[in-house]
């Protein structure tokens, strides 16, 4: 086996197989979601303006991506429409180029319109590299504006990851019963 296979195959089990909000249950996701919340408004008080007047958001707790020339990214949360959660979401990243590493990070998209909300709720929701991230901190989100419907926002829980590649996140949604 190739180092490099051999080191992207133990960076992938030690990020994704390291258990965490993959596995928790529906109230445990729910805790998971309130806390990651409040850890964003709390990051930046300025970020309340998207919560209130966003058609939509969804919040994924806890996103593990790792790399080595090929990285993957992956996580779960819950979708909000007018406040209310109305179901659940996976999150599938994929990149190529210059990476090394592992990192934990929460990810907050909100939606600006109906649009940008159905595409989402239809699973035909990506982000593409063209999009950027705003790393929430005090202020950031002041100056932040709707790109193609959405907004982003993260927060980096842990890791360390250097990067300089191009991929995409593609999203499932799954209604609430």
């Amino acid at each position: 086996m190739n180092t490099r296979l051999f080191f992207t195959a133990m960076v992938t089990a030690t990020i994704f197989g390291s258990g965490g909000i993959l596995t928790s249950s529906a109230a445990d996701m729910h805790d998971e979601v309130d806390k990651a919340i409040k850890i964003f408004k709390q990051m930046d008080s300025s970020i309340a303006k998207f919560f209130e007047e966003s058609t939509g958001y969804a919040i994924f707790p806890s996103v593990k991506k790792g790399g080595f020339g090929i990285g993957a990214a992956i996580g779960d949360g819950e979708v909000f429409e007018k406040g209310m959660r109305i179901g659940t979401a996976s999150l599938k990243q994929a990149s190529i180029g210059f990476q090394l590493g592992g990192q934990v990070y929460m990810e907050a998209i909100f939606f600006e319109n109906e649009d940008a909300m159905e595409s989402f709720k239809q699973s035909k929701f990506a982000l593409s590299a063209q999009l950027s991230a705003v790393a929430a901190a005090e202020g950031a989100s002041k100056n932040a504006k709707y790109e193609l419907g959405v907004a982003v926002f993260t927060i980096a829980k842990g890791g360390l990851m250097y990067e300089a590649s191009v991929g995409g996140q593609k999203f499932s949604f799954k209604k609430a019963k």
